[in-house]
């Protein structure tokens, strides 16, 4: 009990956060499979006020930008793989509360249980302490992300990227297919797979939408091509 205690703790300390009504928390770490009484609501709104949150501080941020631009880069901010990256730097594997099988087939570290409890989390700071606390939140996790960002390497999906990198070098556009659905038609996670038969690579990404999975197995496929592409390198143009 002490040791998820000071978890809890830990946690709110990171947040900048901690909550006059704790049973907040708790649901926000409470995935459907444990109990009735679980964060999917805290996730639809934390999912909106992350998305508000974001929006205003890129909007003070990058003031001169195109709203096109923007949009894109609050859709990288926002995206599952994001979120899961700092769901995992939050420790959230270690706190997330399931159910013995989904815990057993390896929840804790599903992307998307991870981004939905961070969702639920920023969902329950509002629902504890209103927008600005919520937004605080929210600036202290992305804020430094966004003030240290260039806008230019945002400033195009990587599906549409990926795409154009492609054509540059003479190369045919890549192949997408759906490898697995899991869950519930409510609640259906996505893994698609992106791959370049003319150069033998393929990536693999999930999402809760065909789309967001085909973005991230592209955004994967993407990075693996950048880093090998240089002046010595097999890809070379």
């Amino acid at each position: 009990m002490g040791g998820a205690t000071s978890a809890l703790d830990r946690l709110q300390t990171r947040l900048g956060h901690r909550w006059s009504q704790p049973e907040l928390l708790t649901r926000a770490l409470t995935h459907r499979s444990f109990g009735a009484d679980h964060n999917e609501r805290l996730e639809f709104l934390g999912d909106s006020v992350l998305s508000t949150a974001v929006s205003a501080l890129l909007y003070r941020r990058y003031g001169d930008s195109a709203e096109g631009d923007l949009t894109r880069v609050r859709a990288h901010l926002v995206r599952e793989d994001s979120l899961h990256r700092l769901a995992l730097e939050l420790d959230l594997p270690g706190l997330v509360r399931l159910s013995d099988g989904e815990a057993k087939g390896g929840g804790a570290q599903r992307p998307s249980i991870l981004a939905d409890a961070l969702e639920a989390l920023i969902g329950a700071v509002y629902m504890d302490a209103g927008y600005e606390a919520a937004a605080g939140v929210v600036q202290r996790l992305l804020g430094p992300l966004i003030d240290s960002a260039d806008l230019n390497r945002w400033s195009k999906d990587p599906k549409t990227e990926l795409q154009e990198w492609l054509q540059g070098r003479r190369l045919p556009v890549p192949a997408y297919r759906i490898v697995a659905t899991r869950g519930q038609a409510h609640a259906q996670t996505f893994e698609v797979e992106c791959a370049v038969s003319a150069l033998s690579l393929a990536e693999r990404g999930e999402g809760r939408s065909r789309r967001i999975a085909e973005q991230e197995a592209a955004r994967r496929l993407l990075d693996q091509l950048k880093a090998n592409d240089g002046p010595d390198g097999p890809l070379q143009a």
